[in-house]
């Protein structure tokens, strides 16, 4: 009787074991996914996270939002329009680099919303397009930043001009034709 006891108590620690690193293994195998998925994104989800799983679960949620929406290409006149009028907005830049900026930050939003974003808060416009453009949601995130710092009257021209290229990675972007069907 004790020898059988013996075995099944081994089993069921072996049971446990199994289990154990399987479920690590899953876990690893999500953040490595995630990582992929999202590049830098993950690293600052991570780092303004309280942990490593409220950052992935975060990212989770993010996904699980977006996939929701109907995020769509545009049309090629309506996308030959968009460039025409960053061309416009961009030549002026000279005479009122501070006028662009806003006019590049509005022109961003026009896109997203064409494109089937919602147009919620900024916090939460730039999460959901981290989810479709993790590469450069960074670069939006920068050209806010100089744009909060315009409106507060501390951004210099240099810092304007930074801007204007961090919406143009952006815009050029969120206009490429394939960008959902590539994201997802």
């Amino acid at each position: 009787m004790t020898f059988a006891i013996i075995i099944i108590v081994a089993i069921a620690i072996v049971a446990v074991v199994g289990f154990i690193l399987y479920t690590r293994m899953q876990g690893k195998k999500h953040t490595g996914e995630l990582k992929d998925r999202f590049g830098t994104e993950y690293d600052r989800t991570v780092q303004t996270a309280d942990n490593r799983k409220q950052a992935e679960r975060e990212l989770d949620n993010r996904q699980k939002r977006v996939e929701k929406f109907d995020i769509k290409p545009l049309p090629d006149t309506q996308r030959a329009d968009y460039v025409e009028r960053w061309r416009t907005i961009q030549v002026r830049f000279v005479d009122d680099p501070q006028g662009v900026v806003r006019e590049a930050d509005s022109l961003v939003n026009n896109v997203m919303n064409a494109r089937g974003y919602p147009m919620a808060t900024w916090q939460q416009r730039a999460a959901d397009v981290s989810v479709d453009h993790p590469q450069v949601v960074a670069n939006y995130r920068a050209a806010h930043e100089i744009s909060q710092g315009m409106e507060a009257g501390r951004a210099t021209t240099e810092q304007l001009r930074q801007a204007m290229v961090h919406y143009r990675t952006l815009f050029e972007d969120l206009l490429a034709p394939d960008a959902v069907a590539a994201a997802r």
